[in-house]
């Protein structure tokens, strides 16, 4: 995988997220850098290998992005407030299974492809039309079939 460096991404909100790596052992591991949320309101990535029984690879990258509880009052009469925790936690998993027999082409171009569809790829514009330097709202905004399945849990009939 090379060496870890931090990872920026941007929200939709384009809200620039700083991921530092945390470990690289058994998994590569990163944590988002937030001095606003305590650690376990930190996001956090992971990516990992295994083999599948067919001698392919089942590889996986996992985005776990936790959402804080916020505080209604002021406390109780002696000033206590409890510290803020986690209310759920919205995760994203991309997993590709790939054949022991398959090319670095034969992955990359169906990497590739996925992340068209999820970058809102639709009957005119092959490459999807949303990328992370958009404004904000941009990606909720968004009318592609495949984002609108993920934003608004439509299923196609």
């Amino acid at each position: 995988m090379g060496a870890m460096t931090n990872l920026i991404v941007k929200d939709d909100a384009a809200v620039a997220k700083t991921f530092e790596p945390i470990t690289d052992n058994p998994v590569p591991f990163w944590r988002e850098i937030t001095a606003t949320a305590p650690l376990e309101g930190a996001a956090r990535l992971t990516c990992s290998i295994a083999k599948t029984k067919d001698g392919g690879s089942k590889v996986t990258l996992k985005l776990e992005v936790p959402v804080m509880e916020t505080l209604g009052s002021a406390g109780t009469s002696v000033g206590y407030v409890a510290p803020p925790k986690v209310a759920y936690v919205t995760t994203a998993i991309f997993t590709m299974f790939v054949d022991r027999r398959s090319t670095q082409t034969d992955r990359i171009n169906a990497f590739r492809m996925a992340v068209g569809l999820l970058q809102g790829a639709t009957s005119t514009v092959d490459t999807g039309t949303l990328v992370n330097s958009a404004v904000t709202g941009n990606w909720a905004a968004s009318t592609a079939p495949l984002v609108t399945f993920f934003k608004s849990l439509v299923q196609p009939n």
